[in-house]
Formats: C-alpha cells, sequence, structure tokens
C-alpha cells in the first residue's frame, strides 16, 4: 500500500480537471466532491443528472454542464448526524500517476476548506494515511516532469 498525507491535489482527467486539491478523511466513508445547480432532466423514461462542480471562486472553475446518465442516489450522513439523500457518481481519479475509478456523492462543500474528500472507500487497501504529510502524490507527480 501507498502512504498519502492528510491533503493532497488530484487530477479528475475525464472532468477535465486538474491539481485539485482534496482532503483524505478516514471518518468518511464515501468520497464527495462540490457541485452546484444540481438537477436531473427526463427524456424517455431515462434521467440525466445534471451540475456544475466547484464554484467560481475556485481557479478551475470552468462553468461547464455535466451530464451523466449513470448515477444513483445514496443516503449519506455527515459528521453531525444529519442524513440526506446525495447522488453519486463514478468517475477516474489520477492519484500518484494512477488511475483509479470511484464514487463521489455530489454535495455543496462550498462553506468547507477543500473542494474533494477521499474518504475509506477510495483509501480501502489502497492508501496509509499518515497525518504529518501532505501532497505526497503531487510532489511525486511533479518530480516526474521536471
Amino acid at each position: 500500500m501507498k502512504v498519502i498525507g492528510r491533503k493532497d491535489k488530484i487530477d479528475l482527467p475525464d472532468l477535465k480537471l486538474r491539481s485539485i486539491d482534496c482532503k483524505i478523511d478516514t471518518g468518511a466513508r464515501t468520497s464527495s466532491i462540490h457541485c452546484e445547480e444540481i438537477y436531473l432532466t427526463k427524456r424517455k423514461h431515462r434521467s440525466t443528472l445534471h451540475f456544475k462542480l466547484l464554484d467560481e471562486s475556485h481557479p478551475e472553475y470552468q462553468n461547464v454542464v455535466h451530464s451523466f446518465d449513470d448515477f444513483r442516489i445514496q443516503k449519506v450522513k455527515s459528521s453531525s448526524g444529519h442524513s440526506e439523500k446525495r447522488y453519486v457518481i463514478r468517475t477516474v481519479v489520477r492519484v500518484f500517476d494512477e488511475l483509479i475509478e470511484t464514487e463521489f456523492n455530489l454535495a455543496n462543500r462550498k462553506a468547507m476548506n477543500y473542494p474533494i474528500l477521499l474518504g475509506r472507500k477510495f483509501l480501502f487497501k489502497r492508501f496509509l494515511v499518515d497525518v504529518s504529510k501532505r501532497n505526497l502524490s503531487f510532489k511525486k507527480n511533479n518530480d516526474k516532469t521536471t
């Protein structure tokens, strides 16, 4: 297993986002990503999920509406104990120059310090967390390019 720090920067190649700050959270079961303007459309008995990633204040904000036909709804309990239903998508994460498909629930994380939270399902059997470290994947990837 690789060691990952408490914070890092990851790429989401399918969503065309690079070097996005994330928090590693062993207390969270699922991973979460900041989204706004989340809505569904229906056509011929098929629903499509639409959303914008990040917010206008984020340097990587692109004002792009992403659409997913393959999604589900999951009940998520916050750290404060509040439960809510959230949409969940699958996409690819690049970390330590490895592509890993994982699930993200869509949440409004605007008030949080990090737009992405990587939870236990992502970490399980892949990473050990060293809370004294940060940006290990980002540093390793940048060392390769220089």
